[in-house]
């Protein structure tokens, strides 16, 4: 009987495995080819030859969709283990949801740290190497040249971290036991330095993200029709009417051999019609649409906004009076056993909604900041190397999501696999810090953001608009295109 048991205990084990790698494989599968889709719609057409060069963008595009299906694993990870707790808490007998286990959550988890590790430190520096590489002089030409020069560039690159992380570690903590450890490659090199990687991804949020919440009202404002108080539409539809007709009439009489002129008149014809375009969509919107739907969204924000901040105030309280608010160090009932939070459900699906508002507020906020400006992918315009770029950039903030939606009191899910092993998440000081500086960064962007107008009547009013002390005049400029891809109204 004993060793029936054990050969049955040894058959369940195996189709739970199987099927929990079915699971996986059909998941990831729908985020490629999303992903996919995604990539070659913002791909450059140019970039599809048929030589070599078409060879090293085809292994190119893969690797990147690859990194895009992680990266969106990774943004799915924490709300799917919220739901998938709340479901097995509700039906914990339902037949049709055993498939549905913990077992299945912790490798979920597991396979977004190491496919995140992966990409970040071998698939898009062999993509970009590969992309840029010619084959080292002297050798035939051709794709194992260029496989054996990014093999070497990858081994130098990996020299070279390797030694920047030997002189961190010396500099932090100059120990003889930690620098023994950093030769254990896999158990703690590759940990510490991802560790280090999502610590720059949780300071690289905390950049983005105040920011792309004060700009995600001006994105939705240029996306919505807004309503129309004291303005005629029939008119400034006549006016736009006119510029257009007077443009075109100076476009077709300027001799071609004035190239500069030409392109700058066509340049401004185009920004007339874009212009004329949206005057039309808004006078062709119905009364609902500019009248409900806007200030319905304008006030969905400020509450998606408030709720935000006001969590991290209290998570900020919590971390003064509790050692269980930190996000290291202490273990919660387990998946299945106990809600997340006070209100059920309810309370699960709005921390659901909060997550993807702050990954969709950060992705416009970097793409707002004016370094990582030249980011933004262009529709059947942008090179691999920017949606490899694109790709790394968006790795980076989605593997540091679940870290920071954690350590800002947004969730109460514990951090599974190597995403709760970040050596600073023990940090008392680290934690608090990060709390505080996003609670005032959010809050100086948002009165920021709602007092410019305010502020700049008073330094009209004082004579003071011609310093330029403020650079909120940079959200009404006419012709420059904004952060988020759309042309800004004139």
């Amino acid at each position: 009987m004993e060793g029936q048991d054990e050969v049955s205990a040894r058959e369940q084990h195996f189709h739970s495995q199987v099927r929990e790698s079915t699971i996986c494989f059909l998941l990831f599968a729908i985020l490629y080819v999303v992903s996919y889709f995604i990539i070659t719609r913002y791909k450059r057409k140019s970039d599809e030859q048929e030589d070599e060069d078409a060879i090293v963008n085809r292994i190119s595009l893969s690797l990147s969709t690859f990194t895009l299906a992680v990266s969106a694993g990774a943004v799915l990870l924490l709300p799917f283990s919220i739901i998938s707790n709340e479901i097995l808490l509700s039906f914990p007998q339902n037949y049709y949801i055993q498939w549905l286990n913990g077992s299945l959550i912790h490798g979920l988890w597991n396979l977004a740290s190491l496919f995140s590790n992966l990409c970040l430190f071998v698939l898009m520096p062999f993509a970009f190497f590969f992309l840029e590489s010619e084959g080292f002089a002297g050798l035939k030409k051709g794709i194992r040249a260029r496989i054996l020069e990014t093999l070497v560039m990858l081994i130098l690159l990996a020299l070279l971290i390797l030694g920047i992380v030997w002189v961190a570690s010396a500099l932090i903590d100059n120990d003889a036991a930690s620098m023994e450890s950093l030769y254990d490659l896999w158990e703690f090199y590759l940990p510490y330095l991802y560790s280090c990687i999502s610590l720059m991804g949780c300071l690289l949020l905390l950049l983005c993200t105040p920011v792309g919440l004060s700009r995600m009202f001006t994105v939705m404002g240029q996306l919505l029709v807004k309503p129309t108080i004291l303005e005629d539409l029939d008119e400034q539809i006549y006016i736009i009417t006119l510029e257009e007709e007077a443009l075109q009439r100076r476009l077709n009489g300027l001799s071609s051999s004035v190239e500069y002129n030409v392109m700058e008149l066509e340049q401004e014809l185009e920004n007339v019609k874009t212009l004329k375009t949206k005057l039309e969509r808004r006078k062709n919107a119905s009364a609902w649409e500019r009248n409900l739907v806007y200030p319905a969204v304008m006030v969905l924000l400020l509450i998606e906004t408030s709720i935000s901040v006001l969590l991290v105030a209290c998570n900020i309280l919590c971390l003064l009076v509790d050692e269980t608010a930190m996000p290291k160090g202490t273990r919660g009932p387990g998946i299945g056993n106990a809600s997340l939070s006070a209100f059920g459900f309810v309370g699960a699906a709005l921390e659901i909604i909060l997550i993807f508002y702050l990954m969709v507020s950060s992705v416009v906020g970097f793409y707002s900041l004016r370094f990582f400006g030249n980011f933004i992918p262009k529709k059947d315009d942008t090179t691999m190397t920017k949606i490899i770029g694109n790709c790394v950039s968006i790795l980076v903030l989605s593997s540091a999501l679940p870290v920071m939606s954690r350590t800002l009191g947004i969730t109460r899910f514990d951090l599974l696999g190597d995403f709760g092993r970040f050596n600073w998440l023990g940090n008392f000081y680290i934690v608090l810090s990060y709390n505080l500086l996003f609670a005032i960064v959010t809050t100086l962007c948002l009165v920021r953001k709602f007092t410019s107008a305010v502020r700049e009547e008073l330094f009209k009013a004082l004579g003071l608009h011609k310093l330029h002390l403020s650079n909120t005049s940079r959200d009404t400029e006419t012709t420059k295109p904004s952060a988020n891809g759309h042309q800004k109204a004139l």
